[in-house]
């Protein structure tokens, strides 16, 4: 497994960008669903 902070990065901000991506769109889920299911 490769380090998180890489000092050349060949693709790493690619990389970077869909991991946030993934953690926000589970925040938007866990937020929709909390929205649903709250009375």
């Amino acid at each position: 497994m490769q380090p998180v902070l890489d000092p050349s990065p060949r693709n790493g901000q690619k990389k970077m960008l869909l991991v946030f991506g993934s953690f926000f769109a589970i925040f938007v889920i866990i937020a929709i669903v909390a929205t649903i299911a709250s009375p």
